[in-house]
């Protein structure tokens, strides 16, 4: 430092002094930037100096004549530099008086956490909902990319319908008329960040007409709680039989609107029988409710052609809602709900109001890959490797943990396993698995009333785990407890 700098540094306090000593490490790489950019590069540094506390407040900073001659600039820049601050509140200064650190700012404590549910330090995870990840079609998708970008019109870039691109709504339309048998009109195609969202949207609907209540399913997915509860409604936890939602139960209830998952219910792994199907559809007519079909992994049958959507027959009784998540990856945030033409205007009006649409090359990348057979290829690749993986578990648990009952149709991401009662107890058994690495979700957890017969019930993915990572992951929960045992 010039003795300049030294002189005015000598009015300040000692601890401002070293506070002074310490913040010009920062500003000293914002003198050596390129020309055309040091005055932003100072006010950057010194903003900085001052956000992270190197400058505290109350400190009192060289006149500009001195700092330009110490760090060898323009004084034009440390002035610049000082007015924006100033302006900005970092800085407060009066006539004569001299520029000082402001007490305004309040640093933001530390950095940006993650909150995605993952595992740290899991061996094997068995948790369910999750699909393989790795088979994103990373290169056909950039291709695509790539392409719509290059050919999207400007116009395409602003504000969206609401409902979404008028091409995705087209081609959805006709993918979900064609795989699952839905009465799909583009005009009543709302595209959504996933089913979340979906259920959200129509839980806003729903509180708006008047209703406090939403039947779920028992057991159920314990996320539609919560979804439901953000827009204002409790939920009623409502059994099932073997043929799907018990009816009489929800009659007695008083609800009407009800979430479903008829094609592969969450968690039992059972399809809703025909006339349990049908006589749901009665119900709704009877009460002018609404059945909410959660259709979260409808395309993936092992055995046979899946069922159709629930939704194909009565388009005014149901409301429709699925997602790419378990086909391409949850991150996209892309899905889609096909709303009772009753309800449609006010779902799009409160999906305005919420995010003025999904993003627009998003849904156009989705769109042009729908279009030239990119998702229906996408959908025979993770069937191949789904059916796979389902057969992988179910020999490793039947060498492992012999007597296990495997439950529900073949279909889906997850199986229902009931372990002998000599596994149990639960808690035991789970805090064993995850001594060893392995996270495991019960049965219990999702409600099942049968998870408290003796058995250690257990909810258990599949799709995300390589055969090779299934058979040792059981291989090593059987270890640990035969180490406890």
């Amino acid at each position: 430092m010039t003795s300049s700098g030294t002189n005015s540094r000598a009015d300040t306090g000692g601890g401002a002094q070293e506070s002074v000593s310490a913040a010009w490490e920062l500003l000293l790489p914002a003198a050596s930037a390129p020309a055309r950019g040091r005055g932003r590069a100072l006010q950057s540094a010194l903003r900085e100096a001052v956000r992270s506390g190197r400058l505290v407040p109350g400190t009192r900073l060289p006149s500009s004549r001195a700092l330009a001659a110490d760090l060898g600039v323009s004084r034009g820049l440390v002035t610049e530099a000082y007015e924006q601050l100033t302006a900005e509140s970092y800085l407060r200064s009066g006539h004569g008086a001299g520029t000082w650190v402001s007490g305004s700012v309040r640093a933001a404590e530390g950095g940006a956490r993650d909150l995605a549910p993952r595992a740290p330090g899991t061996r094997v995870d068995f948790r369910p909902g999750t699909p393989d990840l790795s088979l994103f079609p990373r290169s056909a998708w950039a291709a695509t990319h790539r392409s719509v970008v290059g050919r999207l019109p400007h116009s395409a870039l602003g504000y969206p319908d609401p409902r979404g691109l008028p091409e995705l709504r087209d081609a959805l339309a006709a993918l979900l008329t064609r795989r699952r048998g839905v009465v799909a009109d583009p005009e009543r195609l709302v595209v959504c960040s996933g089913v979340a969202q979906a259920a959200t949207l129509l839980g806003f609907v729903l509180h708006g007409r008047g209703l406090g209540t939403v039947g779920v399913e028992d057991p159920g997915s314990p996320e539609h709680a919560s979804l439901f509860s953000s827009a204002g409604l409790v939920t009623a936890r409502l059994p099932l039989d073997d043929e799907g939602l018990a009816v009489g139960p929800l009659v007695r209830s008083g609800v009407r609107a009800v979430v479903t998952t008829p094609a592969h219910q969450f968690p039992t792994g059972i399809a809703y029988s025909a006339a349990r199907r049908s006589r749901l559809l009665d119900w709704a007519r009877e009460v002018e409710g609404v059945i909410v079909e959660d259709d979260y992994d409808g395309e993936f049958r092992y055995d046979r052609a899946p069922v159709g959507a629930l939704q194909g027959l009565d388009p005014e009784h149901v409301a429709y809602t699925g997602s790419v998540s378990k086909s391409l990856a949850p991150g996209l945030r892309l899905g889609w709900l096909l709303a009772p033409a009753s309800m449609t205007d006010e779902i799009v009006d409160r999906k305005r109001t919420m995010d003025m649409g999904n993003p627009a090359i998003d849904q156009a990348v989705l769109a042009d890959f729908i279009v030239r057979g990119g998702y229906d290829r996408q959908l025979r690749r993770c069937q191949r490797a789904y059916r796979e993986r389902r057969d992988a578990l179910t020999t490793a648990l039947a060498e492992h943990f012999p007597g296990t009952e495997v439950s529900g149709i073949a279909a889906g991401l997850h199986v229902i396993a009931r372990l002998p009662r000599r596994y149990g107890p639960e808690a035991e058994f789970l805090s064993s698995a995850a001594e060893a690495g392995i996270a495991l979700r019960l049965l219990s957890d999702c409600g099942d009333a049968r998870a408290n017969d003796g058995h250690v019930g257990l909810v258990i993915g599949y799709a995300h785990l390589p055969p090779a990572d299934i058979a040792r992951g059981v291989q090593l929960l059987a270890e640990c407890r035969r180490g406890t045992g």
